[in-house]
């Protein structure tokens, strides 16, 4: 493909915020203001919704500080989507690509999104429209397959090992069993971090449940009574994902009804159900009478003020890197993060064909999760650490006591 191609550049996001999306968004954008290449600089309100219903915006005349405010912003600026396009709506979009002279399409999002972004270069060629399409990582479970880790994932993973931090502090206090529900479909990887909340030995999370593991209650159920036992309380960490060992989801064995969206995806966010679930369970199976259960839910994706310094800086890296080489001439492809050899942490920017990401998910590792299923290896941590960044230190009386007169 000729390196000669110039045109118009359009840019939408995907999926669910993250708290660095924006810093891909600004990065693919200010980069692109240093190519002649790409002439105006178009962004798509609600992803391709916004380019079936021709809902753009001019982001070249944005101004230098408004980029900067909003790249150190969470959420998606441009609106998001969960979208998955149609033979007629590949159409469409040819149609409103060609009367805009769009020909760099970047994508932000996660394996649903590079979906999508495979779809619309699949058509593109099949209709010999030429076009550069993109497609720029990112999700909070870390699961694309190519990528060592993905933006987003190291700033929710810093928030879910401070929440823990902070309710291990609040049981320790006042003791029994505390449930915290995270997100994470089919991957772990943001159960996981929480784990990062333990410096002492006795630092909860105490068990850790991931979707890569059957889950069975009355397993669950044994190991919070020995942990209660050992420590004189409990502190859980599970996947909303946990399945049974059939492959059907707990939080909906029971459901009568359930919400999927276009790509299929069963509704597991924005209820307590799971935490609920297992709390009774606890309840009814147990002597335990003091159990709580919260769900993070959606606030652990975009939370204001809990950004990873390493998350941000990568997310505008594989922004800026995708623009390089759609003017390099690549016709497609999915920008990934891969993670160098070596002691010290570093990583590199690179691209992979768009099919190897597209509709995937990437597991925890065996590696990741103890025999028992219920808690990570030190190989996580140390996979993990660098990714999530600083935490913050956690003081603890040394409880010296007074002789009794």
């Amino acid at each position: 493909m000729s390196t000669k191609l110039s045109g118009n550049m359009l840019i939408a996001q995907s999926g669910g915020p993250t708290a660095v999306i924006n810093q891909s968004l600004i990065g693919a954008v200010l980069e692109a203001k240093k190519h002649a290449q790409i002439q105006e600089i178009y962004g798509s309100l609600h992803g391709i919704q916004g380019i079936l219903d021709e809902n753009l915006i001019n982001l070249k005349m944005e101004t230098e500080e408004t980029l900067e405010e909003v790249a150190q912003t969470p959420s998606s600026a441009l609106g998001s989507v969960r979208r998955k396009p149609t033979p007629e709506d590949c159409a469409t979009i040819f149609q409103r690509l060609e009367k805009y002279n769009v020909r760099f399409f970047f994508y932000i999002g996660g394996n649903d999104s590079a979906e999508t972004a495979h779809i619309i270069s699949e058509e593109a060629k099949k209709a010999e429209y030429d076009l550069h399409c993109f497609h720029i990582c990112k999700t909070i479970d870390n699961d694309l397959r190519e990528n060592d880790h993905t933006p987003g994932f190291g700033s929710a993973g810093k928030f879910v090992a401070q929440a823990f931090m902070g309710d291990d502090l609040d049981n320790r206090a006042l003791g029994g069993v505390k449930i915290n529900v995270v997100m994470g479909r089919h991957a772990g990887f943001l159960t996981a971090a929480s784990a990062l909340a333990r410096t002492h030995e006795d630092d909860g999370p105490h068990l850790i449940y991931l979707p890569e593991r059957p889950f069975a209650i009355n397993r669950f159920i044994e190991d919070v009574e020995k942990t209660v036992q050992k420590h004189g309380r409990c502190v859980i960490a599970v996947s909303e994902g946990i399945s049974d060992a059939q492959g059907t989801p707990i939080v909906v064995k029971g459901a009568t009804t359930k919400e999927v969206d276009s790509h299929g995806n069963v509704q597991l966010s924005g209820t307590g159900a799971l935490g609920d679930i297992l709390s009774a369970e606890i309840k009814a199976k147990t002597a335990i009478t003091r159990v709580r259960a919260d769900t993070f839910g959606y606030i652990q994706r975009s939370f204001a003020g809990c950004i990873s310094e390493t998350d941000a800086k990568e997310a505008h890296g594989v922004g800026a890197t995708a623009v390089k080489e759609a003017i390099a001439g690549t016709r497609d492809g999915s920008i990934a993060i891969k993670r160098k050899d070596g002691e010290k942490y570093s990583v590199e920017f690179t691209r992979v064909p768009l099919e190897n990401v597209a509709g995937h998910t990437k597991h925890m590792p065996d590696s990741f999760i103890n025999k028992d299923n219920n808690n990570v290896t030190p190989a996580f941590i140390h996979y993990a650490t660098p990714i999530v960044g600083k935490l913050p230190t956690i003081g603890k009386l040394k409880a010296i006591p007074v002789e009794k007169s």
